[in-house]
């Protein structure tokens, strides 16, 4: 985290993106950063609340790379649909002023920044293990059904974008030594 804040310190109106597969620690990765920048707290916008459901991995990063990115950095608002993920279909539009630090977080998180030569992109990877285990314990159940059309859907953007290699920082969490 400490690596990142560095990364951007001096920067105005940093955009920061955090990518990798699910499970592998990009959420806590950007509440981490958010809790310690320095001054007001980046706006954080998470792809799990952007995906079109379970098959729009690389449609959520697609809509913000036009809808949120370029109007927030030329100092308009931007803005997309949020996903009811209860009713499965789309909710309600969001808005986000410009102005101050962006960080956006989720797989396919880099598309956002296409055309960004300024963002600073962060990987997070896991082994497969730890990232499957983390990722099926925190929704009780709910996302078990759909682990394997996400990871092919993943490992589809992987192989069709070629992610890690356009990361400015690298991030890899170890599983930890506690008995579960």
């Amino acid at each position: 985290m400490s690596a990142v804040l560095e990364r951007l310190r001096g920067t105005r109106g940093p955009l920061l993106l955090i990518d990798g597969p699910s499970g592998a620690g990009k959420s806590t990765l950007a509440d981490a950063v958010r809790t310690a920048w320095p001054g007001r707290a980046p706006r954080l916008v998470r792809l799990d609340d952007v995906y079109p459901g379970w098959s729009g991995l690389e449609q959520a990063g697609v809509v913000l790379a036009r809808s949120l990115v370029p109007p927030v950095r030329r100092g308009g608002v931007g803005g997309w649909r949020r996903w009811d993920w209860a009713r499965a279909r789309p909710g309600s539009l969001e808005r986000l002023r410009p102005g101050g630090p962006l960080i956006v977080e989720g797989c396919g998180a880099f598309v956002v920044g296409d055309g960004e030569p300024d963002a600073l992109r962060v990987w997070v990877d896991a082994p497969d293990a730890l990232r499957k285990r983390r990722a099926l314990d925190r929704d009780d159940g709910a996302y078990d059904p759909f682990w394997e059309l996400w990871e092919r859907q993943w490992r589809r953007y992987v192989r069709r974008r070629s992610p890690e290699r356009r990361a400015d920082l690298r991030v890899r969490a170890v599983p930890d030594a506690s008995p579960r």
